[in-house]
Parts: C-alpha cells; sequence; structure tokens
C-alpha cells in the first residue's frame, strides 16, 4: 500500500538535539559568542529544527540565496522560492568555522550554529522577489521593507536546536497544538489518511474560506486546518483569539475524524505567488498532498494579480513540488442560492452576492457590530466582537 507523500528533497530533517546533546549545547554556549534573532528568524530557527523546511539543515549560503532568487530553485535543483537567511550586522558577524549561540529575542538559548560561510547580504536583490517588476517597489511593502532593514551581512550553516518553542509559557505558544511535522505524519497514519488538504490562514476561518475546505474534504480523506502562528504584520488579528475561532467551529461545523487542528510557527512574509509555493513545500513535509489556494494567498494590498498565486504553480517543476494545489475561484454567500457560490457553480446576479471587506468586518466589529450570518458563523462572530471591543 502507498505510503504518505515523501517529505521535499526526499528526507525529512531532524536538527533537534536530543537530551544528552542538549546538555552539551547548552554548557557550550556559555562559551560562544552569541546572535539575538528576530522575530522571524527565530520561526525560521524552529522551521528548520523540526523539519519544516526540509531540505533545509541550516541558513542559507549564497549559491542557494542567489539560486532561489534567480530561479526559485536551491542549488540542488530542488524547488524553493524565498531565501532563508541569517542576516546580521557587518560588526556583529562572526568568522567561518566559528561556533555561534542563537539566542531567541526574549533570550533564550534556541540553538547552536557551525558557521560555514559569512556573504554579504543583497538586500536590495531579495527585495526583489516581492514584485512582479522593479517599478512595481513603491517603498510600502512589508515583507520588501523587512528585509531593507536587516543586517549586511548573512551567516549561514546547520543548526542544532536546543529550545523548539522559546516561549513556551506565552500565550502564542500553543503547546498542544504545536505538531512537528514528524508528528503530523504519524497522526495521519494513525488515521488511515493517504491524500490530506491542507488550509494555510493567518485570519479566522469565514463563511468562504470554510466553503473551500468542505470542498477539499469531499475529495480528500482528511483536512488539515494550519494557521500560521508566526511573525505577522500590525494589525492582523492575534494568534490567540483566531485559534479560539478555528477551535469553535471545527467544534460545531466540521466533522472530528476527518479534521485535525494544528499550528505552524513560520512568519508571514506576504510574499504573494512566492510564498504560496513555500508553504505548498512546507506543507509536503508535514505530509500534505492537496494543497488549497485562493484568492491573492499570502498577498497584501495590490501587490499581485487576484490568482497570480495560482498560475505560480503551473511555472513549476510538478514532478518535484508533488504537491496538488487545489485553485478555487472567489466565493461568497449567495442570497438566490442560499448557499455559497463561486464563479464556476453560479451565475453572477447583480446584488446577489453578500461580500464584506476585511475593513468593513473590523469596523462592524469595533462598533460591537455583529457581521451577517452570510460572512461568518455566529461562533465566530461572537469571539472576535469580544476582542475587538476589549478595553
Amino acid at each position: 500500500m502507498k505510503g504518505l507523500i515523501a517529505p521535499h528533497g526526499g528526507k525529512l530533517v531532524n536538527r533537534i538535539a536530543d537530551d544528552k546533546r542538549k546538555a552539551e549545547l547548552i554548557k557550550e554556549a556559555e562559551g560562544l559568542k552569541s546572535i539575538t534573532l528576530s522575530a522571524k528568524q527565530s520561526c525560521d530557527c524552529e522551521m528548520i529544527g523540526i523539519g519544516a523546511f526540509s531540505p533545509l539543515t541550516g541558513f542559507m549560503g549564497k549559491a542557494d540565496f542567489n539560486s532561489v532568487i534567480d530561479s526559485m530553485k536551491l542549488s540542488d535543483g530542488n524547488a524553493w522560492p524565498i531565501p532563508i537567511t541569517l542576516a546580521v550586522n557587518a560588526a556583529d558577524a562572526p568568522k567561518v568555522g566559528d561556533r555561534v549561540a542563537l539566542k531567541a529575542p526574549n533570550g533564550v538559548l534556541q540553538a547552536v550554529m557551525t558557521v560555514e560561510e559569512v556573504y554579504p547580504h543583497d538586500r536590495e536583490k531579495e527585495a526583489t522577489i516581492f514584485f512582479n517588476k522593479p517599478g512595481d517597489d513603491d517603498g510600502q511593502h512589508p515583507g520588501a521593507e523587512a528585509v531593507k532593514k536587516e543586517g549586511d551581512t548573512c551567516v549561514a550553516g546547520p543548526i542544532e536546536v536546543v529550545t523548539v518553542c522559546v516561549d513556551p509559557d506565552g500565550p502564542e505558544a500553543f503547546l498542544d497544538y504545536r505538531l512537528t511535522p514528524a508528528q503530523t505524519r504519524a497522526a495521519f497514519e494513525a488515521k488511515g489518511w493517504k491524500t490530506i488538504a491542507a488550509f494555510q490562514t493567518r485570519n479566522p476561518i469565514h463563511r468562504a474560506h470554510e466553503y473551500l475546505c468542505k470542498c477539499a474534504q469531499e475529495i480528500c480523506d482528511g483536512l488539515l486546518i494550519h494557521p500560521l502562528v508566526g511573525e505577522t504584520k500590525p494589525g492582523d488579528i492575534p494568534a490567540s483569539t483566531r485559534m479560539d475561532c478555528y477551535k469553535v467551529l471545527i467544534d460545531n461545523y466540521f466533522v472530528a475524524e476527518r479534521t485535525l487542528l494544528t499550528v505552524m510557527p513560520a512568519a508571514m512574509r506576504y510574499a504573494g505567488p512566492r510564498e504560496a509555493v513555500l508553504h505548498a513545500l512546507i506543507r509536503k513535509n508535514y505530509g500534505i498532498t492537496h494543497f488549497i489556494v485562493g484568492r491573492d494567498h499570502a498577498g497584501v494590498g495590490s501587490y499581485y494579480g487576484t490568482y497570480d498565486a495560482q498560475n505560480i504553480f503551473d511555472e513549476l517543476d510538478a514532478d518535484n513540488v508533488e504537491i496538488e494545489p487545489l485553485k478555487f475561484e472567489h466565493a461568497a454567500f449567495s442570497k438566490k442560492a442560499q448557499g455559497m457560490v463561486s464563479g464556476k457553480t453560479f451565475p453572477k446576479i447583480e446584488g446577489d452576492q453578500v461580500f464584506l471587506s476585511g475593513t468593513k468586518v473590523r469596523d462592524m466589529l469595533a462598533k460591537g457590530e455583529r457581521p451577517p450570518g452570510e460572512f461568518t458563523r455566529p461562533e465566530v462572530a461572537d469571539i472576535l466582537i469580544a476582542w475587538a471591543t476589549k478595553g
């Protein structure tokens, strides 16, 4: 019987030190130069450690950096769309051959790194991944601007992770839902699932999202609702509030035996099409076979076309990516059909479909007004109103 899909690159990476090695690393780190990671770098460190970024074993060197930007491939030929780098200021850069302690923003020892390469960080080149053409860079894209503010020097090499979750007591830890790729794969095998669809989200699930998930469940053995809980931009709804929304929605509107909720501790880049590919490859490592790609996946503002994140999969080596993208049209509630529809399933009738912008919903919530049932489930609306009006 065919087993689960193979990890990207063929082998699931595990850079988490066992208890004996962890004690050795903690003692060694006391005498090492340290680098304090940014929130994004800390997320990346965890993703490397647990194997979610397989086949990466550490932060990228120059050859991979350039290859990823130029061709969306690692230097070994495997598809990869976004550089995963450890950028520091030149004055803080270690030397090749050094061992370095990597500390999370809160000071916790997260990993120890063997420095194999130190090279200039071409921030302007990296920023080009966020745009279809150079003229699109207006100095406002949150992902591109974050890259431009990073250090001018990249430090590359394999890592050994000491602390997987750097803030186990923090509100965003979700330890009960923080499954590694090895753990989700074990869960899928225990459930007997062979085909699994993943839904990526950094927002509460509204009715259109629910519709996409239910469509995916009709064609796959199971569904992984896999919210991103790493660094996001200011203004996004906190992960703790979103998790409450996911749980109440699953409890009331999904079949428990066919649904799994776990978090992904990655940072958002808001890189649109390229980030959609990254999210798919990450889910491949978690054991996913199908990946839901909706309207403007991982987009921000108007930098990307509505379906650019779907079209990019047609440009990739399907045999290497292997994930089957589930490309969905924009969905909305039809008053005439009395249900969720899309441009593929129901004719457009003027004034028929209920559309609400994110801004409109936030304004309603701030006033304590309930979004209509055509947009979100009442149990979810209760949670969002309580969040928006507290204090």
